[in-house]
């Protein structure tokens, strides 16, 4: 979430009770809560941890072109991901605790070993590889996994663990998260001119 939200609402910039405090109002875990329960009020309790379409976190700004975790019910939104998202992973880390590494909230130098969770933009990887007959979601999968496997493969993988960001931006960053591949610099307009499509991508460091 973008730093706006935790000043308009008062938790605690801290990783752990902010997914509580996500998964109180946002009950997207339980049995067959859908996002568009809590938003119409019949579940959770989701108007009072909301906020506005416009807000950006420093990531987003940076990738160019991304879309609010506030801009619901438009083309190629991330609103509702988001939030369905955010209690199943409160879920991965009760049922984990130290196994897994959330990056950056958990630090931004992952343990060797650990499994890690990190948000990832395929669309600033998948002009890279072919297509062939994949549908739009199943080429993201492949492009997450086969970028981030020739990464580890060819330890390139290390320097994207560390954008390019000030003392205070990646304090920043620290709170609101960051997108794995995206430089701390602003990119060209070109990059922000391209669709963007958030995942979740998991790996492994040996």
């Amino acid at each position: 979430m973008p730093l706006r939200y935790f000043e308009m609402h008062g938790p605690l910039p801290d990783w752990p009770r902010f997914l509580d405090e996500v998964q109180r109002h946002w009950l997207t875990d339980d049995d067959h809560v859908h996002v568009g329960f809590v938003r119409d009020g019949s579940e959770g309790n989701g108007a009072k941890r909301t906020g506005n379409a416009r807000w950006r976190r420093l990531t987003e700004e940076r990738a160019g072109g991304a879309k609010s975790v506030f801009h619901f019910d438009v083309q190629g939104q991330v609103a509702k991901s988001t939030h369905a998202g955010i209690p199943w992973l409160r879920f991965i880390r009760q049922r984990l605790g130290p196994r897994v590494h959330f990056w950056p909230f958990d630090g931004w130098d992952i343990p060797a070993g650990r499994s890690a969770i990190a948000e990832v933009y395929p669309a600033l990887w998948s002009h890279s590889f072919a297509r062939e007959d994949r549908t739009g979601d199943q080429h993201d999968a492949f492009t997450i996994a086969a970028w981030l496997s020739h990464a580890d493969g060819d330890s390139t993988l290390a320097p994207f663990l560390k954008p390019e960001l000030s003392p205070p931006e990646r304090t920043v960053a620290h709170v609101e998260g960051w997108i794995l591949w995206v430089s701390g610099l602003i990119r060209s307009k070109k990059a922000q001119d391209d669709p963007v499509v958030f995942k979740a991508a998991s790996f492994r460091l040996h």
